[in-house]
């Protein structure tokens, strides 16, 4: 929700500075913009997400500097940094489990998301671009996967570029077209490498973009809640900072400590072994899949025979979140006050994971019988369960206010917790 500025400049330098460029008053209007005040931990990944942004771009315009994008040396140069760059080492392994960690927290984003309905109006735009941003993330991972130039990184592009070819069974020449301007020419080779490598650059910076504008966004519509309730009256939030400030720190350093365990102890746990080989375009490797944050849509393309339907069905699959906000036919938001939505959302869960356990495995026997089954439920939720349950649900008790859910009273007062609006040498 868009509130009133409480910022008045102190000096004659911020007045002249507020008139021109009032950059000052944005970033106190950010530290003091109105936060439900029941936001639990699971609100601290949007912070988390921020950090992981900054971190793949600093790490990676350093790794720039030091690759070469040419199939002769492109994997020897990875080689290079990690062994010959000064903390080349550390910055590498950095930006390879940068991008798991960073898939692992917008995960968690996504699915808090969904399970509070962070995607009901008036939050339609936000979510949206939230799913773009997932997008572009999906894109330059892939990009920047293949950039390795390893063998599960050649083949990987060769299939996933091969699958533009489908489409030339709905329109005759569009998919030949598409693969030879993607790769540029018949097959994957330095062309190939060096589109990916200039959109992988690119990219990032587009994401940066987004995520400026999904923060406005925020601040236009507000924070959703456990609850899903609306802010009613100023004793439902609190001031961002220092109440949220302080969990989102706490939060984040609990998570750079995990992400510096894998970075010195773990740093190749979640790569292919594969990888380890530079790309041979003679040898093909018994299995080709790609990392494990695509694992689930691979799985959904690969349940179905059809090349055509496959590669429809894995785009269905992204482009279904996108319709979140229409398919949810309930006037409630959080899946807390819905007892049937609850189970149908963490079966949904089970058949995410599922698919990408599955995703990983050969397509064949058992394998296929269960990709299939939990594709049609993936499918089911959003175009089935969302709309059905809606309108058949009946709902628990809800509270009145956030106030009351947290602390089971009408509440009264500014607004910030108890003993929190006395400075602390007066508390």
């Amino acid at each position: 929700m868009a509130h009133d500025s409480s910022y008045t400049p102190n000096s004659g330098f911020e007045r002249w500075m507020d008139e021109r460029l009032p950059i000052i008053r944005v970033g106190s209007d950010f530290l003091t913009f109105p936060t439900p005040r029941n936001l639990s931990y699971l609100w601290t990944f949007g912070g988390i997400l921020t950090f992981c942004l900054l971190t793949q771009i600093v790490t990676g315009i350093v790794l720039a500097m030091n690759y070469v994008p040419n199939v002769t040396m492109a994997f020897d140069s990875i080689e290079h940094i990690r062994r010959d760059v000064n903390w080349g080492w550390l910055i590498q392994s950095m930006h390879a489990v940068g991008a798991s960690m960073f898939f692992a927290a917008v995960y968690v984003h996504m699915f808090r998301g969904l399970y509070y309905g962070s995607y009901k109006g008036p939050r339609e735009v936000l979510w949206i671009l939230g799913m773009l941003i997932y997008l572009l993330m999906m894109a330059t991972a892939f990009m920047g996967y293949a950039l390795v130039w390893g063998q599960m990184s050649f083949w990987g592009v060769t299939v996933i570029t091969s699958l533009f070819g489908a489409l030339d069974q709905v329109v005759k020449g569009l998919g030949n077209l598409l693969v030879t301007t993607i790769r540029g020419g018949p097959s994957v080779d330095n062309a190939t490498l060096n589109r990916l490598f200039s959109l992988h650059y690119l990219l990032p910076f587009a994401i940066a973009g987004l995520v400026v504008l999904h923060i406005w966004a925020l601040h236009v519509v507000g924070n959703n809640n456990p609850t899903g309730l609306t802010v009613k009256k100023d004793t439902d939030t609190v001031p961002f900072h220092p109440y949220m400030t302080v969990k989102d720190g706490f939060a984040l350093s609990v998570f750079v400590l995990i992400f510096a365990w894998m970075v010195f102890y773990a740093p190749s746990y979640l790569g292919d072994v594969e990888n380890y080989n530079q790309a041979n375009a003679l040898k093909t490797p018994e299995h080709i899949v790609p990392e494990w944050y695509l694992l689930p849509f691979y799985a959904i393309l690969r349940a179905i025979p059809s090349k055509l339907f496959g590669v429809l069905a894995m785009a269905a699959a992204i482009a279904v979140w996108f319709l979140a906000p229409w398919l949810d036919t309930s006037r409630v938001r959080s899946a807390k006050y819905r007892p049937s939505f609850k189970w149908a959302f963490w079966l949904f869960v089970i058949s995410f994971i599922g698919l990408a356990y599955l995703g990983a495995k050969p397509p064949e026997g058992w394998y296929v019988f269960w990709s299939r089954a939990f594709a049609l439920y993936y499918f089911a939720y959003f175009l089935i369960l969302m709309p059905l349950l809606g309108l058949i649900e009946t709902p628990l008790p809800m509270p009145n206010s956030i106030t009351e859910s947290v602390l089971g009273t009408s509440g009264s007062g500014s607004g910030a917790p108890a003993g929190a609006t006395a400075s602390p040498e007066k508390r």
